[in-house]
Order: structure tokens, then C-alpha cells, then sequence
């Protein structure tokens, strides 16, 4: 027994000190020391042994259990050891060469519009509403009065999915959602900025989807200076303190009076260039009163409150104050084109 014990240290030392890997030194330590190795079977085995040999032997398997224990233990260290060498060796940075141009995204132009737009809108009391891109054809027309068969349709050529439900043509329908969440509630104060649809070809200047920001005020004694001083205050505060607006006579189903507005061309400052036509002028969105059919649809007194409504297209805005000459660049994705604009 005492020599069988001396021989199975013998051997799983050779083997320990043999071993080169994790994985050799596991396995030897589950051979010499698992339950079902020779160290296990050899106490089992001392019940045959006289009551004189027994405290030997067993004194002299635990010691061999333990030097196998002590030897497997320290050659796992140094195996840990050349382990954590070969890692750090394989993964060494060398910091003298150079580093990886790290690319990074700025946010698009009609973005840094947006914003800028809301900015200013808030700054003035303004909240900002939202409100779903598949409409009804209630709020995006009829409740905006404009009937069926109203010849003014055909100004909005639309996308319909059903005879019902469209895709929204202005950001207007969330005038009148907004309206009737108020329950004739006032004051009503909101922008409505979103992407709308229309049946398009697409060319330099126009686009079957784009970016529209409409503007609605309701309260008592709302008047058309009121929406003068309100846009006048926008245009300087997008294209400068000298900037000057106009409001020709227009048509809108939905307002009344109705008006076009014009900004003093800030490229040369009325003087007429290329940009403006050479007429000092650049339309920049539409606006008016709005009519009493529109305030009696989303549950307002038209005899007790008035309001006003205004909509610009941001992607003619974008092409106006950057210069851009084909409004399809801002939908390509371009990286050329968009890197232009990182510190505009």
C-alpha cells in the first residue's frame, strides 16, 4: 500500500511538471484527485488493513494528496501566468502609430431648420403639437373647409389609401385635433411641424414628401396685426434684425382674409439679385384669419373667438438660407452634401 501511494506521487508529479496547458493540468487534477481516482480507491481500501498500518497509511495518502494538491496549485499559477503573457503580448497597441479617423454625424440642414424655427416659435409662447401622417379625410379636409368635390382639392393632389383615409397634405389636420382636445378651451398657441404628402413630380423645387411647420393662435380678440407682428418677429429672427415682410392677398379655403408672405430678399437686401428674381422679394409661406366654418368645426365660437394660422414649407426655407439649388439633395443621403453643413 505504502509503495502503491509513493508510486502514484511519483507519477502525477512527472505529469504535473509534463503538463503545458489549463486544460492538462484539469485533467490531472481530476485523475489524481477526483473521486474516482487511485488516491479514493486506496482510502477506500484501508478497511483491510490492520488496526497498527492503518494511521499510517492514512497519514501518508493525505500527504501525498496534498503535495499533489501543492504541486498542481503552483504549476497552475505559472500556467496562468504565461497565459496572460501570450494575451497581453497578442493584444499589444503600439501608441506610436497613428489612430483611426473617427467619423462623426452632424444633423442634417432641415434639422438644424427645424429646431431653429421651433426655437424661436417657443421663445414667442408656442407649443409644439403632433399628430399622425395617415389622417382621416375629415380632419385634413372636410373639417378644414373644404368639402368634398371643393374645387380647392386639386391643389392638394393626395395619396389616398381608402376613400376615407389618406396621407395627410398639410400639417393642418392637428390644428383642428388640437382644437377639439381643447374642448373649446383658449388660449390656443401651437406649431404643428411634420412631413405631409402630395402627388408631385419630382424636380428641383418640389417633392412628393416634404417638411411642413404651420402655426395656429385662438383666443379672444385675435386680430391680422396680431399674426403680422408675430410673423414679422420670426423673419428677423431667422434672417436678421433689417429683414422686412410683405402680406399680398391670397386664397386659402381654410382662412379669410388670406395672405401671401414675402421677407426682404436677405441675400441682397431688397436690392433684386438672381435669388429673388430681381425683385427684392421671396415667398416664404401662407397665411390669414382663420374662417369661422373651421373655428365652428373643431367646437369654437365663431361670434365669441378668432384666431390666426400660418404654414411654411421648411425645404423651401432650407433652400433659401443655405443656398441650395435643387431641393433633391436634401433627400439623397449625399455625405458630400451633408458634410457641408457641420458647422452651419
Amino acid at each position: 500500500m505504502k509503495e502503491k501511494l509513493e508510486q502514484l506521487q511519483s507519477l502525477a508529479l512527472q505529469e504535473v511538471g509534463q503538463a503545458q496547458t489549463m486544460q492538462e493540468i484539469n485533467e490531472i487534477k481530476i485523475k489524481y484527485l477526483g473521486k474516482k481516482g487511485p488516491l479514493t480507491e486506496v482510502l477506500r481500501g484501508m478497511g483491510g488493513l490492520s488496526a497498527e498500518e492503518r494511521p499510517i497509511i492514512g497519514k501518508l495518502a493525505n500527504d501525498v494528496r496534498e503535495t499533489i494538491g501543492k504541486e498542481i496549485a503552483e504549476k497552475e499559477e505559472v500556467l496562468k501566468g504565461k497565459e496572460m503573457e501570450q494575451q497581453l503580448k497578442a493584444e499589444q497597441i503600439d501608441v506610436t502609430l497613428p489612430g483611426k479617423p473617427s467619423l462623426k454625424g452632424n444633423r442634417h440642414p432641415l434639422t438644424k431648420i427645424i429646431e431653429q424655427i421651433e426655437d424661436v416659435f417657443i421663445g414667442m409662447g408656442f407649443e409644439i403639437a403632433e399628430g399622425p401622417e395617415v389622417e382621416a379625410d375629415y380632419y385634413n379636409f372636410e373639417a378644414l373647409n373644404l368639402p368634398k368635390e371643393h374645387p380647392a382639392r386639386d391643389m392638394q393632389d393626395s395619396f389616398y389609401i381608402t376613400d376615407e383615409i389618406l396621407m395627410r397634405t398639410h400639417t393642418s389636420p392637428v390644428q383642428i385635433r388640437t382644437m377639439l382636445n381643447k374642448n373649446g378651451e383658449v388660449p390656443v398657441k401651437i406649431i404643428c411641424p411634420g412631413k405631409v404628402y402630395r402627388r408631385d413630380d419630382d424636380d428641383a423645387t418640389h417633392s412628393h414628401q416634404f417638411i411642413q411647420i404651420e402655426g395656429l393662435v385662438v383666443d379672444k380678440g385675435i386680430k391680422m396685426s396680431d399674426l403680422k407682428g408675430i410673423l414679422l418677429n420670426f423673419a428677423r429672427e431667422m434672417y436678421g434684425e433689417d429683414t422686412k415682410i410683405r402680406l399680398r392677398p391670397s386664397f386659402f379655403p381654410f382662412t379669410e382674409p388670406s395672405a401671401e408672405v414675402d421677407v426682404s430678399c436677405m441675400m441682397c437686401g431688397g436690392d433684386g439679385c438672381r435669388v429673388c428674381k430681381n425683385t427684392g422679394w421671396i415667398e416664404i409661406l401662407g397665411a390669414g384669419m382663420v374662417h369661422p366654418k373651421v373655428l365652428e368645426n373643431a367646437g369654437y365660437d365663431s361670434e365669441k373667438y378668432s384666431g390666426f394660422a400660418f404654414g411654411l414649407g421648411i425645404d423651401r426655407i432650407a433652400l433659401i438660407k443655405y443656398g441650395i439649388e435643387d431641393i433633391r439633395n436634401l433627400y439623397t443621403n449625399d455625405l458630400k452634401f451633408l458634410k457641408q453643413f457641420k458647422r452651419v
